[in-house]
């Protein structure tokens, strides 16, 4: 069954699929620019707008500025595919090792039999939504999901299987990281760079606070 969202057509969602019908688009369509994630029969496919893709590397650069600025070690891994065989497999905007950066650097493959999930991932919610993401992370144990719909950020750690809602992060536990959302919010107006500048200003009074 195949369905399309009404007002996005960069979006496509199918039911009915099969394990290997998703390994199989994985491997046909890993040249071009698009999203696969695969929820117990669900696929959806996404094509990136620039929206998204500068929201994505946004918030990914200013992951990296908080860490750099509060001494944190992060290890990135981008968009890569990461997979709960016959269950779920997904592909964040962006991913950070964090506390289990010494259980896979410098590893060529990962296999989540083996190896922990990314610690944090970044989803931007400004074409699709991310809810049955959530689901597929859940499965695959990340602990952390921050994720901008073009106008607010939320932080939602898992718990029990389930993620909820928190003010702050696990990671960086004394930055208000929700109200780094006006700064994403300024993102087509402002040059990039002198946007990271800005927050790192403001991460900058967060350590003096």
């Amino acid at each position: 069954m195949l369905a399309t969202s009404p007002s996005l057509i960069e979006v496509v969602h199918l039911s009915g699929i099969s394990w290997q019908t998703y390994e199989t688009l994985l491997e046909e369509l890993s040249d071009r620019r698009l999203r696969l994630t695969y929820n117990r029969g669900n696929l959806e496919i996404l094509t990136p707008s620039p929206e998204h893709e500068l929201g994505k590397e946004v918030l990914g650069r200013f992951v990296e500025t908080i860490a750099e600025e509060w001494e944190v070690q992060i290890y990135p891994l981008g968009s890569m595919t990461f997979k709960r065989p016959e269950l779920s497999g997904a592909e964040p905007d962006k991913c950070f090792y964090i506390r289990n950066i010494a259980a896979v650097r410098g590893k060529k493959r990962l296999d989540l039999d083996k190896d922990p999930a990314p610690d944090l991932v970044v989803e931007i919610d400004v074409t699709s939504s991310s809810s049955d993401r959530l689901q597929v992370y859940a499965d695959l144990g990340v602990v952390e999901v921050w994720i901008y719909n073009g106008e607010f950020l939320v932080i939602k750690q898992l718990q029990s299987d389930t993620y909820i809602n928190s003010q702050t992060s696990q990671f960086f536990s004394n930055v208000p990281v929700p109200e780094i959302s006006r700064f994403l919010q300024q993102a087509e107006t402002t040059d990039y760079l002198e946007l990271v500048k800005t927050l790192r200003y403001w991460v900058r009074k967060q350590i003096e606070a």
